[in-house]
């Protein structure tokens, strides 16, 4: 990944600079808005009445859920029943640039390249497709931008925004200011930069693999279907209860953080897992935990050391039979307990349904081996989640000072 460009710091003092709405730039290099130097089209309203009798056409159709941050998630892209005659008008093009209106605030925008991955695909009205005057400005340096500081900063001082959500509208997309370089140096800047979107692709695509891997192996361990060398025999059938007892977390602490801090380090327990820290602690050990309420009921995690849970929680009090933890928590995770909670109103689940519940389960040492096998499939996948973040965090760093000009290129 070694390029080879002129490191020129940008500043006030240094000659070759000027001053724009986006700071110190080369002088050679124009600042325009989105407006002037592309189309910005809006997509269709899913339930959108249609008239009776007129011919329809179902096409693929780009969700919010499918615009990720820099990449496309097509595991589950719906279709769209539409008029026929209104297909053209919000057909996605190779090259469009895939902006989301609204969602998470630190993602919002969330600049991602359509390289035509899907025929015939359309696209959501809370998505737009920004399509470039190529001969101004390359597809890959308007989404890069829109990833950058500068696009990240704009987006979130124009957004409107209630708690963590956040959107913009067309008005405000189309004065994105976005810096120009020449033609030629944009073309060696998507260069530099698409060695990075390679290698994070391939690490994505490893994860992606590794991931499949791991629920094949679950599938196949924790029922029994493929043994681990050494083990046979029948596996006893045992009510969740005969192995353990559990007991709910209390009220969040007050002084719960959204980070650590040198005092404020122990872990505080939600539904969803760790959601900040505290001075205090309520358990301490391995205690496997399992989202009470809400959205994430039936969700499973190990905690350890010392930790607070929150009412959200359920956490095994005390273990009747000889088990390994490891194993349980894969094995409550695998029969997906969310699956047993409360019909209607919020989601709940209760003690009593999944204390009752009954499933094969093997002896300790056979428990043993199986948690050990998906511990190793989790550690292959937990690095390969820290060498896709290292290079997202290496191709952000390089890409912030290549679209300010801070580094400049050779073209």
């Amino acid at each position: 990944m070694t390029n080879h460009y002129d490191n020129i710091p940008s500043s006030s003092t240094q000659p070759g600079y000027k001053k724009t709405k986006l700071g110190w730039l080369p002088v050679e290099w124009e600042v325009n808005e989105l407006a002037n130097i592309s189309t910005i089209q809006k997509g269709i309203a899913k339930g959108r009445k249609i008239k009776p009798g007129t011919k329809t056409s179902l096409v693929p159709y780009m969700r919010v859920a499918n615009v990720q941050d820099g990449y496309l998630d097509l595991e589950v892209v719906k279709e769209i029943e539409v008029p026929t005659d209104e297909v053209p008008k919000y057909l996605l093009r190779k090259g469009d640039i895939l902006l989301t209106e609204g969602g998470d605030a630190d993602k919002l925008g969330r600049g991602t390249i359509w390289m035509n991955e899907i025929e015939n695909c359309i696209h959501q009205n809370h998505i737009f497709a920004v399509r470039t005057n190529k001969e101004k400005l390359l597809p890959n340096i308007l989404a890069e931008f829109t990833r950058s500081w500068q696009g990240r900063k704009y987006f979130m001082l124009s957004s409107k925004q209630s708690t963590n959500l956040a959107s913009i509208n067309s008005t405000q997309l189309k004065k994105l200011p976005v810096p120009l370089p020449p033609l030629p140096e944009q073309q060696k800047i998507a260069t530099i930069l698409s060695t990075w979107d390679r290698a994070i692709a391939l690490t994505r695509q490893l994860l992606q693999e590794k991931e499949a891997q791991k629920k094949g192996l679950m599938q196949r361990l924790l029922t029994g279907k493929v043994r681990v060398k050494g083990f046979e025999g029948e596996w006893d059938a045992l009510e969740l209860g005969q192995l353990f007892s559990l007991s709910s977390g209390k009220t969040k602490p007050n002084n719960t953080r959204s980070s650590s801090t040198k005092n404020i380090n122990k872990p505080v327990y939600g539904g969803n897992g760790i959601m900040g820290y505290t001075d205090k602690s309520l358990l301490s050990g391995g205690k496997i935990l399992i989202g009470r309420v809400g959205e994430y009921c039936g969700c499973v995690h190990v905690a350890n050391g010392d930790y607070w849970v929150t009412d959200n929680c359920l956490f095994t009090k005390e273990f009747y039979h000889s088990t390994s933890i490891n194993f349980l928590a894969y094995f409550l995770d695998f029969k997906q307990l969310k699956r047993f909670r409360n019909k209607g109103g919020q989601p709940l689940i209760s003690q009593k349904s999944i204390l009752k519940l009954k499933f094969p389960i093997p002896q300790i040492k056979e428990q043993t081996a199986i948690a050990a096998i998906l511990t190793q499939a989790d550690e292959e996948i937990r690095l390969l989640r820290e060498k896709e973040r290292a290079l997202q965090t290496q191709k952000k760093g390089l890409m912030q000072r290549l679209l300010t000009g801070k580094v400049r290129v050779n073209p």
